[in-house]
């Protein structure tokens, strides 16, 4: 059962050391990174906590975020890799969890199981975003397209996997690859690797804050996720749901979020 972020204890709250978070639908709202969001991220990155996107979105725009927001690094395309910019250096970090050879070769497959899926789903189409993706296929049913029903984009997600790829549904998305990356094993690496902290012991004090079904494992390692309130109607097909759940949507929950973790360091 959900909890209102208003029970997220204040010693609690006060222990977090990282706020990891997905993008869309719950840093953007309708569609826009609102100012409260960027806001909340740039405040909680001021205040010393480390701050990084977990998202499914694509290669190109993951090095603009590292590079440009106020953040400690990416985890990218539902965990193909991570990017982290080191602005001292000037320099780009970018670690995968497969090889070049490898991602080449799984491309040219998932294109071939991309147009099979337009020709068998009507009203679907290649996210407008994949020209900048690396590692994985997003079939949009919901951002640039009339949106089509959930039941659908399950649909869409059990014939991807009856090709042997991994499908995960996002709120605009049903995004698609062969390997066995996923969010939650990159994103441990990069806490391993670039801040040293190891996962297990330290769970507590990470907060993870998304909004849809492909957020689920996350929200199952993490004890005290949080979802944006938007998260509400997927919680009947998710098989793990937040600890917390926010009054606003989106973006604007984000940054109640983001509110709550500041007062208890500094109240």
């Amino acid at each position: 059962m959900l909890s209102p972020l208003a029970a997220f204890a204040r010693p609690d709250l006060k222990a977090v050391k990282a706020i990891l978070t997905d993008i869309d639908d719950t840093l953007t709202l309708h569609g826009r990174l609102p100012a409260s969001a960027y806001r909340a991220m740039e405040d909680l990155h001021e205040a010393g906590l480390i701050v990084v996107p977990i998202t499914g979105r694509p290669a190109g725009w993951c090095d603009h975020i590292a590079r440009m927001w106020p953040v400690d690094g990416i985890v990218g395309e539902n965990g193909a890799f991570y990017f982290r910019y080191d602005d001292g250096l000037k320099k780009m970090l970018r670690v995968y969890g497969q090889p070049a050879d490898m991602r080449q070769a799984n491309n040219e497959k998932l294109k071939t199981l991309g147009r099979r899926i337009l020709d068998e789903f009507p009203g679907t189409a290649i996210a407008s975003d994949q020209a900048y993706r690396e590692i994985d296929i997003a079939i949009d049913f919901c951002e640039d397209v009339p949106p089509l029903p959930l039941a659908t984009a399950e649909r869409i997600r059990q014939a991807l996997e009856a090709e042997g790829a991994t499908a995960k549904v996002s709120s605009i998305h049903v995004n698609a690859w062969f390997g066995q990356h996923d969010k939650l094993t990159m994103t441990r690496r990069m806490l391993k690797d670039c801040f040293g902290i190891d996962t297990d012991s330290e769970r507590r004090h990470i907060v993870y804050a998304g909004d849809s079904p492909n957020d689920a494992p996350m929200f199952a390692f993490f004890p005290n996720a949080v979802g944006v309130a938007n998260v509400m109607p997927y919680t009947a097909i998710m098989p793990h749901l937040p600890r917390y759940v926010t009054r606003a949507e989106g973006g604007d929950g984000f940054a109640e979020l983001a509110q709550a973790l500041l007062e208890a360091r500094h109240g």
